[in-house]
């Protein structure tokens, strides 16, 4: 019981403490007196955007599916992802949605190692596209910035996820005798796979290319939700500043990026001069918008037999308490 509720209390705890923190930097009354204003329009654009999100999602983890030689059908890598989309807000840390995808990919027929594998290498394209949009919008943040602290950290970054691909790409060069072990003989075939989606143009051009886009789109997401709320912000300053704040969130140390995102999105925004008041705003109903389009994503899990699961997931542990 502690160690499954654990999570929830440290990271619950993170999410709250970030939030409070934010709010006690602003005027509530005059927050929420601004949201109120919102263009009902604007807002239906950036749901419309961020449906599109997660179709990017599925098509970016079909492409690494391909890479590998899995025989998914669109229709189950599209209904698992979305599965996975939803977990991750309700769970605590977005690792939580991949291990219910890994699950339910094994469960659709893929075999373990490749759902393990598919879930992981995604994750690795998702986050190094990030870093790479960081790096190619950094030229366009320091002319509109040129004061801006740490501008070395995201290419140092860039170059530790090249080192991190190359690495993984290399585990199954290890001693042949360090393969009597089970983990060491997982790490050779994610070695096999991560060569075979990354070493691959075709395959990881297009992958690469499908997570900027995706990238790209949250960013639009942003600007719409703040035209709508009438802040002065360019599409320039969402382009080159949301994609930081999105790979901050990516840290699984709060629930569905809660609190992190909004800290990160207050302080990322006031190198423009938008008030903390405004940015909490926005950055509350980017995260309302990201909710109302996964919750769909309970509904397909329970479709796809998320009943059963609960029921095997209450015998296993009814076994284990035995």
């Amino acid at each position: 019981m502690v160690k499954r509720w654990l999570p929830w209390v440290l990271k619950g705890g993170i999410s709250l403490g970030l939030i409070s923190w934010v709010l006690s930097k602003i005027d509530p009354a005059a927050a929420w007196d601004q949201a109120k204003g919102m263009d009902i329009g604007l807002l239906l654009l950036a749901v419309g955007l961020m449906v599109a999100q997660i179709l990017l999602g599925a098509v970016r983890w079909a492409l690494v599916l391909r890479a590998l030689s899995a025989p998914f059908h669109w229709v189950q890598t599209f209904s698992v992802y979305y599965i996975g989309v939803f977990f991750s807000i309700v769970l605590p840390g977005a690792v939580g949605g991949d291990a219910v995808r890994m699950w339910f990919a094994r469960r659709n027929g893929l075999t373990l190692t490749t759902a393990v594998n598919s879930v992981a290498l995604e994750r690795a394209v998702t986050v190094f596209a990030l870093v790479l949009l960081v790096c190619l919008s950094e030229p366009v943040l320091v002319m509109r910035l040129p004061d801006l602290p740490g501008i070395w950290v995201f290419p140092a970054l860039l170059a530790v996820c090249v080192l991190g691909i190359l690495t993984l790409a290399a585990l199954d060069r290890l001693p042949q005798r360090w393969l009597r072990w089970r983990v060491m003989r997982a790490l050779a075939v994610l070695a096999e796979d991560t060569r075979k989606l990354f070493f691959h143009p075709g395959f990881s051009l297009g992958t690469i290319v499908v997570a900027l886009v995706g990238h790209a789109n949250l960013s639009l997401v942003v600007y719409c939700l703040a035209v709508g709320l009438g802040l002065n912000v360019h599409v320039l300053d969402c382009l080159v500043l949301v994609p930081p704040v999105i790979l901050i969130m990516t840290l699984p140390i709060s629930i569905a990026g809660w609190g992190v995102r909004e800290t990160a999105m207050v302080t990322a925004f006031s190198f423009v001069g938008l008030p903390a008041s405004s940015t909490l705003v926005l950055s509350i109903l980017f995260g309302m918008v990201s909710m109302l389009t996964a919750l769909p994503g309970g509904l397909v899990f329970l479709m796809a037999g998320g009943r059963k699961m609960s029921e095997e997931e209450l015998a296993a542990e009814a076994a284990e308490n035995r």
